[in-house]
């Protein structure tokens, strides 16, 4: 449901216990206060929207551990496949990697970007649980058109721990239905989300990282 669909519901069930209440009462409900219903919702999603979007991600939001940790931006960091090159039995070397994460107090999506593919996430949320926290999301991956002769569009899971509060890196797994997996870690972030791999490599050389 809807975020204003939620507080709308809400505030009619607050009014309807109140008029029920009256009535029951044995007395003449005044629907005069009901003149104030629309009132009330407008100011409830106002609010709604300010934490959703503002208020959640404030340093002392952050701290209390009232919102979810925030992990916004676009980091940078590295991917190192357990893949072995079946021609010489070797190890692909670990390649940077860019993950831009757009977040709200109740929403979060991802998408790592390579230099050869993006995977976008279908599915993802920020979980905290036990003194952890951690941002766990599926995605299908879209590799370049001149990859697909070796890389195919492929589906996965990541999970990576967030570490630090406020949030210093992130690290952890991917899996495929190709039967790979690997490790990811980010340790550097900008606000700035990035659109694609040349911009976020541009955002970074901008901040001497």
């Amino acid at each position: 449901m809807r975020p204003r669909a939620t507080i709308q519901m809400a505030v009619s069930v607050v009014m309807l216990v109140f008029a029920v209440t009256a009535v029951a009462g044995g007395g003449t409900p005044s629907w005069g206060w009901l003149d104030i219903y629309s009132y009330a919702v407008m100011a409830a999603v106002v609010v709604y929207w300010l934490w959703d979007r503002v208020m959640w991600k404030r340093p002392i939001a952050q701290r209390l551990k009232i919102a979810p940790r925030d992990v916004s931006g676009t980091w940078r960091g590295t991917l190192t496949s357990c893949w072995i090159d079946p021609s010489n039995g070797e190890q692909c070397n670990p390649k940077t990697v860019y993950l831009v994460v757009r977040q709200t107090a109740s929403t979060v999506s991802a998408i790592l970007l390579t230099n050869e593919a993006r995977s976008l996430s279908s599915l993802a949320s920020v979980n905290s649980e036990d003194g952890t926290s951690s941002i766990d999301y599926m995605y299908e991956g879209a590799p370049d058109l001149m990859y697909q002769d070796r890389s195919r569009v492929h589906r996965g899971a990541v999970h990576l721990n967030i570490i630090g509060q406020p949030v210093e890196r992130l690290r952890g797994h991917y899996w495929t239905d190709r039967d790979s997996k690997g490790e990811l870690e980010f340790l550097d972030r900008v606000a700035k989300k990035a659109e694609d791999t040349a911009q976020a490599e541009s955002l970074f050389h901008r901040t001497g990282g």
